[in-house]
């Protein structure tokens, strides 16, 4: 095999491959990525066994054949070349090794059979449509934050992607919690995508996607079946198993009677909690809200560190209201709202607070209260 490619275009796709790569793993095979070339296509393909990625690049191929290398080391080197590098790879079958020029560098690189890697096996999907890549974004970049890290639930520890009913009829769903926070976000249901079965969406692979999210007019073929997950652009083919588990019934978590509605700048409200909590014993990291009439008070008290209080105007007409929360969640939650105003609405100090976007009810977040 022999191939010149553009440094630009070899130093992403080697990143994506290298960034599903497990770092640490007992089969060396793993650790490397397989290089095809043929025609004009170059294409990298690279997995843990649990997602497998491909991605396809443009590049002069002057001798077709494969080989695998470590991913890693790859990327490393071409990292580190000039920008605007032609990178030349020529592989020698019968050294097993892969030389890598540009310029006046030259480096060789063990290689490992191409037959000893593993292809994930092709798997019949139930469900195929297409989205755009920034309905996809908003979907996954809203709702990865509530993601469980606790392994014994594993079934929290990922993205439920299904197709729900809501007011508007049905949507695409994605639905993420960790029993503390929870995160709903509704987009329009795309054509072909009604028969989807309803899949648990891996914390790595809602990562790695993300990466091929950043264009938001590319579109994005979706493949669904019980068992995997698979995104698709023109270059980059992101395959993935999907968690074996019930995700539980979100809907009940959900408060529906929540009265009180408190408006407010959600960029000040953010800040303004960041501020306080500065003072807060990093364990519990509790903030008090005090509500009154269009007046809410923020305040922290560390009887080992210190307190605050921070007082903001809001628009707030119920009965008086003091609530407490964790700071991070409360930030992150925060965080989400891409319009001025967030709004809460409370029941009491010991039930889930709702919180959404202004009128939008296409996202909404729950979070539940702290003892103060």
């Amino acid at each position: 095999m022999k191939i010149s490619i553009e440094r630009a275009a070899l130093l992403k796709a080697v990143s994506q491959a290298q960034s599903v790569v497990e770092r640490r793993n007992t089969i060396p095979i793993l650790a490397n990525v397989l290089i095809e070339a043929e025609g004009e296509v170059v294409s990298f393909r690279a997995t843990d066994l649990d997602i497998e990625v491909v991605d396809k690049i443009v590049g002069q191929v002057e001798r077709a054949g494969s080989t695998t290398v470590s991913a890693v080391m790859l990327h490393e080197i071409v990292r580190k070349l000039p920008d605007g590098a032609l990178v030349q790879l020529t592989d020698d079958g019968a050294s097993g090794r892969l030389t890598i020029e540009a310029g006046r560098s030259n480096f060789s690189l063990a290689t490992l059979p191409k037959e000893d890697f593993p292809v994930m096996a092709s798997s019949e999907y139930a469900a195929n449509f297409s989205a755009k890549a920034s309905v996809l974004r908003r979907l996954f970049d809203k709702t990865k934050f509530a993601i469980s890290t606790e392994e014994t639930r594993y079934y929290l520890n990922g993205v439920y992607m299904h197709v729900a009913d809501a007011e508007g009829g049905k949507m695409l769903r994605c639905v993420a919690t960790d029993g503390h926070r929870l995160a709903r976000v509704d987009a329009d249901l795309p054509d072909g995508a009604a028969e989807m079965v309803g899949v648990i969406v891996p914390r790595k692979t809602v990562n790695e996607l993300r990466k091929l999210l950043d264009d938001d007019d590319v579109q994005i073929a979706v493949s669904v079946s019980e068992t995997k997950v698979r995104f698709a652009t023109p270059e980059i083919t992101l395959t993935s198993k999907v968690i074996d588990g019930t995700f539980p019934d979100y809907t009940r978590v959900i408060p529906s009677g929540n009265t009180k509605k408190l408006e407010v700048d959600a960029a000040e409200f953010a800040k303004a909690v960041d501020r306080v909590a500065t003072v807060s014993s990093e364990r519990s990291r509790a903030v008090k809200l005090s509500l009154d009439e269009d007046r809410l008070v923020l305040s922290v008290n560390a009887p080992d560190s210190g307190a605050a209080e921070e007082e903001l105007a809001v628009a707030y007409g119920d009965e008086a209201l003091e609530i407490g929360f964790n700071a991070k969640y409360l930030l992150e939650i925060a965080s989400q709202v891409d319009r001025e105003n967030a709004v809460f609405m409370f029941n009491s100090s010991g039930d889930p607070t709702l919180m959404r976007e202004g009128n939008d009810t296409s996202a909404v977040y729950v979070v539940m209260p702290m003892r103060v």
